[in-house]
């Protein structure tokens, strides 16, 4: 096998920037660059002892593919030989590493054996001077057992150390900046906003940990853990990866990544094995006893159990920390590959199951999504909702708690909160609606399955309201290819199975629809004749002017006109291809998960506001309007040439934008005067936009420049 090629340094400029390359909801694939290559997020440092290495940071790097390590800074300085090798030398060469090195303060010595000797510059300066990519100002640890009053004390002392710490730092080093509080969500949250802000004669700090949470892993109290999680990261900066300071438990990983952490560190792999204990992503297994594995591995593969039980304990314990990065490594690639589906909260989900306590934790996250309390986890909550792109392609797994997933919450909200009555109907006439058809026992593809029965539903009285019931609510015909709802992975039973009136009333009380008369139809054959084929070109201008609506905020009015003279191209399959109005295309349904994607035309249509986003920290002109119009990004007046010619929009080049604004959902991109750019898809947050400055903001499809 050959060697791993050596890490390049970033660019100069780069050095200590954040960027986000995919997401999901909260959950970030991110790069963090440094002089020894960019950190690819999410990601474990292992612990490295350096008095004490189970597995050579050589091999770890050569054989496992890990990026980064964390070994202690502190007992480096207190050891003579180490610190001398480590002034001389620097610290990869001590470690023989060549991969981003991060280093502790020797904070959790404090907690673990009392005061240290070092002074707070002093033990900065040391990281800096042995070459150390990534140090740890020292902080003062807050244990969960302390009164309020000691934990305020904590983070103030810490916040107090910022300024010398990052002045030690330099310009070469980058700096964590941990966030104590202990369990009390307010200190948390005020604690992640004062070291957020806090600022060095260079630059800030690049890394935010989550300090003193191992006494919480250390007695399962997963829920406080992350309960401290959600509420530093409702006002941690988005442009400061979240470290979660000693969890390096595979079982933690997807419900951590879901709510948005980014670095995980921890000595468990080798601890666990000196233990004789095996981890896995469901828990952790003890090998005494064990007549086959339960987790399979490279490292044990070919080997028995009592083959192991018998080798040497020095032997056996390296080679069960062998499995356990093993494990550890191949659960992080797992759940970044979910990141990059959209799957990463299934996967949490799913190991939810695992351990009652992380179970509990699970269902409190919930009920954060759900009920949005009026603290700094709600705001989080809210803000995982609003980052999360509310449709997507692939299968969606039907469970207990599938309808409090996040992208689903959040399309349920959108739909109750913009979905509006068609204005006219097929026929020509106006007025309310005077019934809500519920077509029963259809399974998706719905166009095939249930248009027969809302053709005949419409013919019979063009005022009605054809709703498909779905294990999720009912949902308007109109949005029948809309992913999840179509994509709902379950059994067919489930699909041809009556669901029960209250079921049925509690989906239409949410769309205002609880005082109209229910009929129930069932699927027939599409009915002959011309005016069915009306009732069907009805129903597609019904189906883009709701998915408008809904989906990018266009005011159903707007839609309408935009949709005035519309013409389809459909597929083989009949679902709508292109849309054309006075014989221009000006969007296209998304295939894969029913959403929209807008042509040149469209866009520019669609950019009827005079007025820009307004700028970064200025108020809204009218924040409680349903349908603002579809959301923009304010562009730098440099990037306008680029852009309008098909760049994508980069952080660091934007002045403002719209609050409403989806990643995964089209885009505008306008000047100061409100004219069309560019359009595309967003891929972060407005928060995001005015915080990062590194990164893909705006996936651009068009510029509007280009014959310029």
């Amino acid at each position: 096998m050959p060697a791993r090629a050596e890490p390049e340094p970033c660019r100069e400029q780069d050095l200590g920037l954040f960027e986000i390359v995919v997401r999901d909801g909260a959950a970030r694939i991110g790069r963090l660059h440094t002089l020894h290559g960019s950190l690819q997020t999410p990601t474990l440092l292992p612990v490295i002892n350096p008095n004490l290495r189970t597995i050579e940071p050589r091999e770890m790097w050569e054989k496992y593919g890990v990026d980064a390590l964390i070994t202690n800074s502190y007992v480096i300085w207190k050891h003579d030989d180490l610190k001398e090798k480590a002034l001389s030398d620097g610290i990869h060469s001590l470690l023989d590493y060549p991969g981003v090195v991060m280093t502790d303060s020797g904070t959790f010595q404090s907690y673990v054996y009392g005061d240290v000797e070092v002074g707070v510059g002093e033990i900065v300066d040391f990281q800096r001077d042995i070459g150390v990519d990534i140090g740890t100002m020292l902080d003062v640890f807050g244990r969960p057992d302390m009164s309020r009053e000691e934990l305020e004390d904590c983070v103030q002392e810490t916040v107090s150390r910022a300024p010398e710490s990052l002045q030690a730092a330099g310009k070469k080093m980058l700096l964590n900046g941990p966030i104590q509080g202990g369990t009390h969500q307010d200190l948390r949250a005020e604690a992640a906003s004062l070291m957020g802000s806090a600022k060095g004669e260079g630059r800030g700090f690049c890394v935010h940990p989550l300090g003193g949470i191992v006494p919480l892993m250390e007695k399962q109290r997963y829920r406080e853990l992350f309960e401290a999680l959600m509420a530093a990261r409702s006002t941690i900066p988005s442009d400061r990866p979240i470290h979660m300071f000693g969890c390096g438990h595979p079982m933690l990983f997807p419900m951590a990544i879901a709510l948005g952490a980014d670095l995980f560190d921890s000595a468990a792999y080798a601890l666990f094995a000196r233990d004789d204990r095996l981890l896995s992503p469901e828990g952790t297994v003890k090998l005494e006893g064990l007549t086959e594995w339960p987790v399979s591995s490279a490292a044990l593969f070919g080997r028995t159990t009592e083959e192991v039980r018998e080798m040497d304990k020095d032997e056996r314990s390296t080679l069960l920390a062998h499995h356990n990065l093993e494990v550890t490594q191949t659960e992080l690639a797992r759940c970044r590959e979910a990141v990059r589906e959209g799957r990463i909260w299934q996967l949490a989900e799913r190991r939810s199951h695992a351990n009652p306590q992380l179970r509990e934790a699970f269902l409190w996250v919930l009920d954060q999504l759900e009920e949005m309390p009026d603290e700094p986890s709600g705001e989080t909550a809210l803000q995982m909702l609003a980052s999360t792109n509310p449709v997507r392609m692939g299968r969606e797994d039907l469970s207990e708690d599938v309808g409090s997933r996040p992208h689903i919450l959040h399309l349920h909200a959108l739909l109750s909160m913009r979905w509006r009555v068609p204005g006219s109907w097929w026929d020509g006439s106006e007025g309310k609606p005077e019934r809500v058809v519920i077509i029963d026992s259809v399974p998706p593809p719905w166009r095939m399955s249930a248009l027969g029965a809302a053709v005949e539903a419409l013919l019979e009285n063009p005022r009605s309201l054809v709703m498909i019931p779905t294990p999720l609510g009912p949902i308007p015909f109109s949005m029948e290819d809309v992913s999840p709802w179509c994509h709902l992975e379950c059994s067919d039973e489930t699909w041809l199975e009556v669901f029960d009136d209250e079921e049925i009333w509690e989906g239409l009380e949410e769309l205002g629809l609880e005082d109209m008369p229910l009929v129930r139809a069932s699927p027939v054959e599409i009915p002959d004749g011309k005016k069915s084929s009306e009732i069907r070109q009805w129903l597609d201008r019904c189906s883009i002017v709701d998915k408008l609506s809904v989906l990018c905020a266009v005011p159903p009015i707007e839609a309408c006109k935009l949709t005035g003279e519309m013409e389809v191209r459909r597929s083989n399959t009949d679902r709508i291809v292109n849309v054309f109005d006075n014989q221009q295309h000006i969007l296209s349904p998304r295939l894969n998960d029913g959403g929209i994607s807008l042509a040149l035309e469209g866009a520019s249509r669609l950019n009827s506001n005079p007025n820009p986003p307004a700028l970064f920290g200025e108020p809204l002109s009218d924040p409680d309007n349903d349908h603002p119009g579809i959301p923009r990004v304010r562009l730098l007046e440099d990037a306008i040439p680029f852009v309008g010619k098909g760049r994508n929009v980069m952080h660091g080049y934007i002045r403002g934008a719209d609050p409403h604004l989806i990643p995964g959902q089209p885009c505008l991109v306008v000047d100061d005067a409100g004219n069309l750019v560019a359009h595309g898809l967003a891929i972060t947050t407005p928060r995001e936009m005015s915080q990062l400055s590194k990164g893909v903001a705006v996936r651009v499809r068009e510029g509007a420049l280009r014959g310029d």
